[in-house]
C-alpha cells in the first residue's frame, strides 16, 4: 500500500520504490524515512519480488539530502537518533536478500547519494548531480557516506568530496566507479527496467549468494573471503538455482528460474 511520501509499483519479479516529494526534491524527513523502512520490509518479504528498483519523483532529483529544515533545531542527542534511524535505512538496502538499483535521475545529495551507495547497481542520467555537500552547512554526512564513499572510490576522492561539499557531474561520477552507467535521461527508465529484467530472471538464492560474498567479502581479508566465497558457492549445490541451471545447461536450453 502507497503511503503519503513513498509509492510502490510491481511488474512480474520487480517492484519500483519511488520517493515522491517532489515540491521538496523529495529530501528525507523522519516521517520519508519511517515511510521507506516500512515500504522497503513489505518488498523484503515478498517472495515474487527478486528486484527493487529505488526512484525519486520528478525530474529534478533522485533525493536532495536529509530535509535541512527538520535538521536544524536537533540537539546532538536528536542528532544521534536521526543518524540512527538513516543508517538503519541503508543498511536495510545493503543487507537486504534482493538486488537493488537506484535509478539515479537527478540530484543525489547527502542522504541521498548515501541511500544509492548502499545499492548494489546505480544507474544515472546524464543530468545527475551528486555530492556529500554537508561540510558547507556546517555538518558531516552522518549516514555511512564516509564510509560508504570511501569504500566506493578510495580515501583520497572521498575526502575531496567530503571536504570540499563540491557535487560532480554523472559522467565523473561513472569514471571514479561512484556509478555503474550514465545515460540519457528519456532512456534512464528503460535501460533500468533493461537491466533490472534480465537480473530478475537468474536465481533468487544465486543471486544473494553472489551480492553478499561480495559485500562481505570486501570488508575482510582474502583468507577469510576466499573462505566465505567457498562456502557460499557450495550452498548454491543445495539449492534450485544450481539444479536447474546445470541441467539447461547440459539440455542447452534456457533456465527457467523459479
Amino acid at each position: 500500500m502507497d503511503s503519503q511520501y513513498v509509492l510502490t509499483e510491481k511488474k512480474g519479479r520487480i517492484s519500483i520504490l519511488t520517493i515522491n516529494r517532489p515540491e521538496k526534491l523529495n529530501s528525507l524527513n523522519a516521517q520519508v524515512i519511517q515511510e521507506i523502512r516500512s515500504a522497503f520490509r513489505n518488498l523484503e518479504s515478498d517472495p515474487e519480488t527478486r528486484v527493487i528498483i529505488i526512484t525519486g519523483a520528478g525530474e529534478k532529483a533522485f533525493i536532495a539530502g536529509a530535509d535541512i529544515a527538520e535538521m536544524q533545531e536537533m540537539t546532538p542527542l536528536q542528532a544521534l537518533e536521526f543518524a540512527v534511524q538513516g543508517q538503519n535505512m541503508v543498511e536495510a538496502l545493503e543487507k537486504s536478500d534482493k538486488i537493488i538499483i537506484a535509478a539515479i535521475n537527478g540530484f543525489a545529495l547527502g542522504g541521498g547519494l548515501e541511500l544509492s551507495m548502499a545499492c548494489d547497481i546505480r544507474i544515472c542520467s546524464e543530468t545527475a548531480r551528486m555530492g556529500q555537500p554537508e561540510i558547507k552547512i556546517g555538518v558531516i554526512p552522518g549516514w555511512a557516506g564516509t564510509q560508504r564513499l570511501t569504500r566506493l572510490v578510495g580515501k583520497t576522492k572521498a575526502k575531496e568530496l567530503i571536504l570540499t561539499g563540491d557535487m560532480i557531474t554523472a559522467q565523473e561520477a561513472e569514471k571514479i566507479g561512484l556509478v555503474n552507467r550514465v545515460v540519457p535521461p528519456e532512456r534512464l527508465r528503460e535501460e533500468v527496467m533493461k537491466t533490472a529484467e534480465a537480473v530478475s530472471q537468474l536465481g533468487s538464492f544465486s543471486l544473494s549468494a553472489a551480492k553478499h560474498a561480495v559485500d562481505r567479502g570486501s570488508e575482510i581479508d582474502f583468507e577469510k573471503a576466499q573462505e566465505l566465497e567457498r562456502q557460499y558457492f557450495a550452498l548454491c549445490f543445495a539449492s534450485p538455482d544450481q539444479k536447474e541451471g546445470m541441467t539447461a545447461f547440459v539440455e542447452k536450453r534456457k533456465p527457467n528460474f523459479s
